[in-house]
């Protein structure tokens, strides 16, 4: 995020067989975009393309916050499992930076929002953004609680940034056809899913691969984000920031991370 200082358009001749992309920013501009990684400095450059101007009202550091983690989120949701209203979603490390996002989006797309952390404080927050139900999974069965919450109909989406031992719980708590995405491992451990159980709820699991996905759909990228920078600067989501660490101490924001002291975003202030 930050302001465009000057737009560079290529000599067309040297495309000529490449697609044009619209051009969206022009010097002064208030923008954000994803450059992949090298963003931790005080000047970056990044192709015109990829930035998304920012509405009035939405400020920097919480555009910062939006990107990848309501980006990685909104994708998964919309575009992947396609939720629908009324349906119960359960969403996994459920206070850290995606699974946040998941849950304060997952109540804008009209869902049933059951939040999963391992602790209480961290069940407190995600009931704070919206989760209408929590599960403890470091004190309670994680199946048994998300069944007994399923009821009959099971749960119908399960989003999972965790996994480990975790994924198999949740992947015996979908109803039929339902849908588990798989966003990342948390943990450290990669988990090895009974494919019995894939085929006995005739339900699907979803890979979710943002940073790849925004490469081949540019265009479905910059209307997600578009949408998501509107919907905060109405309100509608908090893109928390949980603390804003100068840009010298890009060490000590990435502890805080890794010690899962973090609720929220950490973002780094140039």
């Amino acid at each position: 995020m930050g302001q465009v200082t000057q737009v560079c358009v290529p000599d067309i001749g040297d495309f000529k067989d490449v697609p044009i992309i619209e051009i969206m920013v022009a010097p002064g501009d208030r923008v954000a975009g994803y450059i992949g990684y090298g963003a931790a400095r005080e000047r970056v450059a990044a192709p015109a393309e990829t930035l998304i101007r920012l509405p009035a009202g939405l400020d920097v550091e919480r555009a910062a916050g939006i990107i990848v983690t309501y980006g990685t989120s909104y994708y998964a949701l919309k575009d992947r499992a396609r939720l629908e209203a009324g349906e119960t979603l359960a969403v996994l490390g459920a206070s850290g930076g995606v699974g946040l996002a998941a849950v304060e989006l997952g109540k804008i797309m009209g869902a049933r929002v059951i939040a999963c952390a391992s602790s209480d404080d961290k069940l407190g927050f995600a009931r704070q953004h919206g989760a209408d139900a929590v599960v403890n999974y470091a004190t309670e069965n994680l199946r048994d609680a998300l069944r007994k919450l399923g009821g009959e109909r099971g749960i119908d989406v399960v989003y999972d940034p965790v996994g480990g031992a975790h994924a198999e719980a949740a992947l015996r708590s979908l109803g039929w056809e339902g849908r588990f995405l798989v966003i990342g491992f948390a943990t450290g451990e990669i988990p090895k899913l009974p494919l019995n159980l894939v085929l006995l709820k005739s339900c699907d699991v979803r890979g979710v691969f943002w940073g790849s996905w925004i490469a081949r759909e540019l265009a479905a990228h910059r209307a997600n984000t578009a949408e998501l920078f509107a919907w905060c600067a109405a309100g509608r989501l908090s893109a928390h920031v949980h603390a804003a660490y100068p840009l010298e101490q890009a060490a000590a924001a990435l502890r805080a991370l890794a010690d899962r002291q973090v609720m929220g975003k950490v973002i780094l202030r140039p």
